[in-house]
């Protein structure tokens, strides 16, 4: 796994976060990290450019980065970890792998599991291609899983920072302050005054979906400017906003 950080004399540090994540790198930044967010490798099948491993060797590697966060962490900030899917070696069968890595790194760091997140790209390439193109068993595997943890129940957070901007049907109910109170069929009650407060925007859900299409950003720029090789699995920036602004009341 790559890993960069920027220290506070502003410098950017960037290699294997095995090497750059170590006491020596760590010591000084104990108990003052509100957010640590995190993409490490899938434990996909094929083997990628920037590593990845398989089997319980991915297990205990995920679970070895759990006392590092730990200590780096302000007692109520966050980590989030972005962690795909995972199938069998030349089966259509899901592998357990990503949920293994995920338990026993709450397991080894002693976190909470704060709430499960769903990035879907509805830009993705069809995937596994053997089970979705050619075989036509599968549908495409379009989203991960984003884990965020923290140390307590009540992490840093407030949502009022991540509000989206209210439908059009939203918009419309609070000029007419008319809608259809009542029971629901779910046996949930809907007071008559239940949606009449303008809060600013809607509270948005777990499920984030981006397009992961981009051609031209300020990190594309820098690696072309001096001459590097982007990383092949880049995120869209809004993944990294989302959480930062939810963590960061």
């Amino acid at each position: 796994m790559k890993a960069a950080y920027r220290t506070d004399l502003g410098v950017c540090l960037q290699g294997l976060a095995e090497d750059l994540l170590n006491p020596e790198t760590t010591d000084q930044y104990s108990c003052s990290v509100d957010l640590v967010f995190t993409s490490p490798p899938f434990p996909l099948n094929r083997k990628k450019k920037y590593g990845n491993l398989q089997g319980q060797k991915y297990v205990d590697w995920i679970a070895s980065f759990a006392p590092i966060f730990r200590e780096v962490l302000k007692p109520r900030g966050s980590i989030v970890m972005e962690v795909g899917n995972a199938w069998e070696p030349g089966r259509p069968v899901m592998s357990t792998l990503a949920l293994e890595a995920l338990l026993a790194f709450l397991k080894e760091g002693e976190f909470q599991l704060c709430q499960q997140f769903v990035w879907h790209n509805p830009a993705r390439l069809p995937s596994p291609a053997q089970w979705v193109n050619v075989e036509r068993i599968r549908v495409k595997d379009s989203f991960t899983h984003l884990w965020w943890m923290a140390l307590t129940d009540r992490p840093k957070a407030d949502n009022r920072r991540i509000l989206q901007e209210y439908s059009a049907a939203m918009q419309k109910l609070l000029q007419t302050r008319k809608y259809n109170a009542g029971k629901r069929p779910s046996e949930h009650g809907i007071g008559a005054k239940s949606f009449l407060s303008d809060n600013k925007g809607a509270i948005p859900s777990n499920v984030i979906s981006v397009a992961n299409t981009q051609a031209s950003s300020d990190y594309l720029k820098y690696c072309r400017k001096h001459d590097l090789q982007p990383h092949p699995a880049r995120m869209p920036p809004q993944l990294a906003e989302f959480f930062t602004h939810l963590t960061h009341s």
